[in-house]
Order: structure tokens, then sequence, then C-alpha cells
């Protein structure tokens, strides 16, 4: 092909008859007679030895150059990396999330685990306890080698270059292109800066970089189907996705690229008649295994080992189920509680719904509706959670002195709220959010109140008992009927506005579904002094179970951080902003003491990125007009270039993008990184392809023209390098760096 001549060919064009020529005697001239060569000997001599090293560079360079922007990109990131001793923007996060691993303790995050798992061997390495709270701008004690688990972290980023670099090569971009890649990704100033602090996004780039590099090796390996190099990189590149993936879900994006390119790939083998089927299901098979199953065991297996450390009591347990907060060490969840519930007992009930917290009330009431006391769930321990299980209006008054009755499936109880006295009650005024729903309030007291505090018990399961007549502490899942209405007891993902504290709504669901989990509920801490402690630890939660419990958590709690109208977050930006680099992001405090770092991309990057982006749908509309009109200019391999070179990373570019474009979350600058590593990859191509006549006819113009993007991009790197590296002292000196007013590198 065409264009592999071209990416192999370096220096000037030579004529492959002229090198295959030996340097011998020429025995004609031309007036016809012999003649006598001059004598060479001595210029052959000096020549040899600088021929042979340019050869030998040539045939190296494969090793030489990525070395050579390894070792830059290793500079780049880790240079004065422990010059701010303070904890910087997210390190209070992400850094606090590896002391739980250090210390063992339960918590809750919005994100996968291996990222976390990853800083908190980090810690473990740097000879860190876990012990230090990393409160955002507070100094790093001096025990705590902040400075290697920075350099851990660097260190992915780094290595994301010779990825960039060997990526180029596998996407057949001319050695001139793959430099530029290469030092697109070397000299892009947000990667550097974003790579230096204990931070997740630099794994995440990290792996999103080798799952391309694996996609596109694996591609490249179609002629050599089911040998072993092709068998290696397909289950690289499994294992790639599932890491990213267990790293941030906006691995997704990524996988989704794979599943595109895998889905039009056996498309395309299903329509080639003369494939025997066997040989189609081998490769069906191999592709469900090792880009499904494969990723999906990396997926897991981080959870497996997340639920395996985090074996202590920790601030995150109210996320999870009643049974396997149980099983943690230290937990107050179910110690010393009775095993069977009876009328007179206090006790949190908990919703098993995917990330269900604790059924609650307090004394704030209904700004509309019924204006009664607000009923919600809360996830936090609050003592505000109790609740007091009773008999119903139509049975005798409870009384402390007569023997016990334990009410069971079936059984009418109420549910008085301890700290206020008034009933779990409900009635046809509409729920304040879920407005087809009833809403659920607080009502009454023990003496007043009417056949709308009722509930009926229905219990569903038991996971220590077939019994069904008492509901038991952890293990019995129950719903509760309201016996006037019919509607059942429920919580699902919806928040209350910030009159209820954004807790979540409770309401009375007319819909009798009884697989709703959000309708299940449990006893989950359970006071009765005439009753004995049972043993809560008993009962285990199986794995599968609470890994799919804990993903949906997440997906909820993610789904929940949307913007606060209430308040003014001057580090957030729009979708529109990234791709023009129209916003930065101050990482810390602005003040002349402390070391300042502002996240902003190289210009030239961000720029030619962006601008290449539309340059490659004018050329593909440009060749589509021209195919149209019978035009047929382009060979089978070309077509084949622009559709794997270039149009998957544009394909990569929208999956990364677009979703952040229809998605109600509070969003960042950092959410760009991913899908600028395609942008860049598309500008590599449109260099590539609109350079390539030049390429054939003046190899040293080519040069000469790359020579100048390669200074363009080093020099905005070179310009910009303060806010990578810290600015130390008045950041007005800093001033000739604000191109723009939302580039606030000074006020």
């Amino acid at each position: 092909m065409a264009f592999q001549q071209d990416a192999q060919a370096t220096g000037t064009a030579q004529d492959g008859h002229n090198l295959r020529r030996r340097n011998v005697p020429d025995h004609s001239s031309s007036n016809g007679s012999l003649t006598q060569a001059a004598p060479e000997v001595d210029n052959k001599k000096s020549q040899k030895p600088n021929t042979s090293i340019l050869k030998t560079l040539d045939e190296w360079e494969f090793l030489i150059a990525p070395l050579l922007f390894t070792l830059v990109s290793f500079f780049t990131r880790m240079y004065k990396i422990g010059l701010s001793n303070i904890v910087t923007w997210d390190e209070a996060h992400f850094g606090k999330f590896g002391s739980h691993y250090l210390k063992r303790e339960f918590y809750f995050d919005v994100h996968p685990p291996l990222g976390k798992m990853l800083v908190g061997l980090s810690g473990y390495m740097a000879g860190y306890n876990g012990s230090f709270e990393f409160k955002s701008g507070e100094t790093y004690p001096e025990e705590l080698n902040y400075t290697f688990m920075r350099l851990f972290n660097s260190t992915f980023g780094a290595l994301c270059v010779p990825v960039a670099y060997y990526t180029a090569r596998e996407l057949n971009f001319r050695r001139s292109t793959v430099w530029l890649v290469t030092l697109m990704v070397l000299c892009e100033n947000s990667y550097a800066t974003i790579s230096r602090f204990i931070l997740l996004d630099s794994m995440l780039l990290f792996f999103t970089f080798t799952t391309v590099l694996c996609w596109a090796r694996f591609h490249r390996l179609q002629n050599q189907s089911f040998s072993f190099e092709w068998f290696f990189w397909l289950l690289l590149s499994g294992i790639s996705i599932g890491c990213v993936t267990s790293v941030k879900w906006v691995g997704l994006f990524c996988t989704a690229l794979v599943g595109l390119y895998t889905a039009e790939d056996l498309w395309n083998k299903f329509g080639d008649l003369k494939m025997p089927q066997t040989t189609l299901a081998s490769h069906l098979v191999a592709r469900v295994v090792g880009l499904i199953f494969v990723p999906l065991l990396v997926y897991m297996f981080s959870f497996w080992v997340h639920f395996l450390v985090l074996e202590n009591s920790g601030p995150g347990d109210a996320q999870m189920s009643s049974l396997f907060q149980a099983n943690l060490r230290g937990t107050e969840v179910g110690k010393d509680s009775p095993l069977e519930v009876a009328f007179g007992s206090r006790a949190t009930i908990k919703n098993m719904g995917y990330g269900g917290g604790l059924l609650h009330s307090h004394v704030q009431t209904y700004p509309e509706g019924s204006q009664q006391q607000q009923v919600t769930c809360y996830h936090h321990k609050d003592a505000n959670n109790d609740w007091f299980f009773y008999p119903n209006r139509n049975e005798p008054l409870y009384n402390p002195e007569a023997p016990l009755v334990f009410p069971g499936d079936k059984s009418v109880i109420r549910l008085i709220h301890s700290q206020t006295g008034r009933n779990l009650h409900s009635h046809t005024v509409s729920a304040p959010v879920t407005k087809g729903d009833y809403e659920v309030s607080s009502y009454g007291n023990t003496t007043i109140g009417d056949e709308k505090d009722h509930w009926t018990v229905e219990v569903v399961s038991d996971a220590a008992s077939r019994d069904r007549s008492k509901i038991r502490t952890l293990t019995t899942a129950f719903r509760l009927k309201h016996t006037s209405l019919g509607c059942y007891l429920r919580a699902g993902t919806v928040n209350l506005p910030q009159w209820g504290f954004k807790q979540i709504e409770v309401t009375c669901v007319k819909q009798n579904n009884p697989r709703d989990v959000y309708t299940h509920w449990n006893v989950e801490a359970h006071w009765n002094e005439r009753l004995p402690a049972g043993d809560p630890g008993s009962y285990k939660s199986p794995f599968l179970r609470d890994f799919i419990h804990l993903n949906v958590a997440m997906m909820t709690s993610n789904n929940a951080l949307v913007p606060d109208p209430d308040k003014q977050d001057d580090l957030a930006s729009h979708f529109w902003q990234w791709p023009i680099l129209h916003v930065g992001l101050r990482m810390c405090g602005w003040d002349d003491h402390i070391v300042k770092y502002f996240l902003l991309g190289n210009p030239a990057v961000y720029w030619g990125s962006t601008l290449s982006l539309f340059v490659f749908g004018g050329l593909v509309a440009w060749y589509l007009i021209r195919w149209q009109r019978g035009y047929e200019e382009l060979k089978r391999s070309e077509i084949d270039y622009i559709h794997y070179g270039g149009l998957y990373p544009v394909a990569g570019w929208f999956l990364h993008y677009l979703p952040f474009v229809a998605m109600a979350r509070v969003t960042y600058v950092h959410h760009y990184y991913p899908a600028l590593y395609f942008a860049i990859l598309t500008s590599g191509f449109v260099l590539d392809w609109v350079t390539r006549p030049l390429a054939r006819k003046n190899r040293r113009l080519e040069w000469a023209v790359y020579g100048i993007l390669y200074a363009v991009v080093i020099g905005m790197f070179v310009l910009f390098r303060a806010i990578v590296f810290g600015m130390q002292g008045k950041h007005q000196q800093w001033r000739h760096l604000k191109w723009f007013d939302k580039w606030r590198i000074t006020d």
C-alpha cells in the first residue's frame, strides 16, 4: 500500500535501482570509450561509519525514539513534584480513600475501586499508616511521604507517552506523524499537571491509552486469526477494558468503541460466504470470551478485593445491606440485637433497594401537600431513624408488662417515630416529587390517629428460616402494605429538594410489584430489654448480591451529583468550553505563599486537535461527494486507512464527549481528557493524510513542516510550564499567560 511505504520511508526518497547498483568501474562513456573510475576508497571509508550509524538509528528507531520520549515524559511529570506540601484539589478525596484501605475501613464512593486501591498501595509502599485525614488545603505531616505517592501516580501519566507512540505506529501513521502525536501527548500541559497529584485521572488515561493500543494492534493481526499473538492481544484488550472500567465508569465509553469495532468486524465476517460457519462461530466465541467475560471478571475481581480488604466498619456502611454491615468488624449493626421483633421493640428499618437508606423522620414538615411531618430515607446513623413496633388501633394498647407478642406475615401494625411519637401515615395526597404516588408522613401520636396509620406486614423471604410467623433482625425481608389504601411503602432513587435536605423521597406506591426491591425492608438494628441478644454474624451476604447492590448504589449517587442552583461552583465548567480551551481550573488556593497549579491545556494541542475534527469531517464529505459523482480515486487500502486510522479515533472522541453533553451532573475540565486523546489521534491522521503528497515528492520539506509543528507544540508547553511545575510567589508575575478572562491564572 502506498501509505505503508510512506510510513516506512525516512529521509529523502531514493530510487530502488540506484540503491541496488554496485560501485564498480563504468566501461562506457559519453563518447563510447572505456574510462577509469576515480578512486573512491578514502571517501567510502570516511562515509561508512556515518552511514552505518544512521542506518542503525533508523532500524532501532522503534525502541530509541519511545525511550527518549519516555525519559522526557518522566521528567515533565515528576520534576518538582513534591514542591507543594498541601493537599491539592481532589487529593482530599482520593487520598482519604487510600487511607481507608490502609485502615481497612469500608467506605463508599461513586467510582469503582481499582484506582483507589492503587492509591492505597502507593501509601502502603510509602510507609503511610492511614491516619491522615487529607483535608483540602491542609499541610502534609512529615511522616507522610506524599511525594512518593504522587510519584507512583505520575508513573501512569508518564507511561501514556510510549503507549501513544506505539498506538500511532499501529494506526499506520508515518514516522513524522508518530513523533508529532507522541509530542502532543508529552507536551499536553493538562496531562502533565493532573498526573502529578494523588488522583485517578493518570490511571484512567493510562488504561484508556492501553485499550486503544490493544485494539489497534489486534486489528492489524486480522490476517493472523487464532494465532498466539492474535489471542494474546485479544486477551490484553479484555484485561485493559476491565481495568479502565474499574478505575472510572468513563471507561465504558472506551468499551463502547471496542464493542462498535467488534460488531462491525463480526458483521463483515458474517457477510463473507466463503468463511466456514465453524470459523465464524469461533470468532464469535473468542470475542465474547475475550471482550465480555474477561473484562467482567477483571471488574468483578476488583470489587472482590475491595470487599476482602475493607473488613472493618467505616463511613460507607449505610450504603450496603444490613446483612453485609453485620459481618463487618466493629459494626454496631445488629450488635446485641434480639433476633425476633416483638411489639414494643425499637428498631431501625432499612430499605433493601440498591443503595437504600434507613426509614427516617424529623420535625420539619412538607411545604406543600398535607404539610405534615416529613418521612424520608437517610443513609447516616441518627436517632431519627428509630421506630417502635406497636399493635394497630383495633387491638389492645401496648402493655410493657403483658406477655410478648411477635408480629409476622399478615400482621397489621403501627410504626411510631421514637423522637416525635408520631405514626407512620399515608393518605390520598400526592407525594411531593413522584406525583403518581401517595405522600407518606408522620402524624398523630400513640393515642391520636386513625386507620391510615395501619400497615400490613408481607414477608417476602428470610435468609435464616422458612418460618414467616415472625420478623427477624437482618434476615427477614418484608413489605409494608397500607391497610386502607392498598399501596406499598417505597423508597426509590428520587431525592427531595433542599427543603427535604436532599434525602430520599419515601412514598406509597399504588402498583403491587413484589419484585420491586425498593418496596422491600428489613430490620437493621433492634433493641428490646425483654429479649435475649442474637448473633448477627451468623449469616453471610453473598458476594454477587453485594456486588450488584454496591454498583446500583454508585449509579444512584452518581446521578445525584447535579449542580446545586443555590450554590456557586467556581470550578465547574460546561462541555462546550472544553474543546476550545475556553476555561481552566485552579487546583488550590491562590495566596502568595501557596504553590499554585492551574489546570489548562496546551493551546496548540487543544485548538489543533479540535480543528482536525472539522477537517476530518470535511475530508469525508469531500470524498463522499466525489464518490457519488463517479470518481474512484481512493484505493481499497486507502479507504481502510481512513476507516480505521481516522474514523475510529473520531468515533472515540464522540463516545467520550457527547455523554457529557447530555449529562445532568456537575462537570469539570478534566472530564474532557480521555476525549482529548482521541482528538489528538484524529489530528495525527489528518496531518498524515494531507501531507502525503509532500512526503512522496519532497521529504525534506515534509520534515521542515513537521519540524515547525514540533516547535510550536514544545514551545507552548515551555511557555506554560509554570502552571505544570508550580507557580511560586505572587500570581501577577504570570499575567502574560492569561490570554482570556476565563484563564484565571491571575485575578
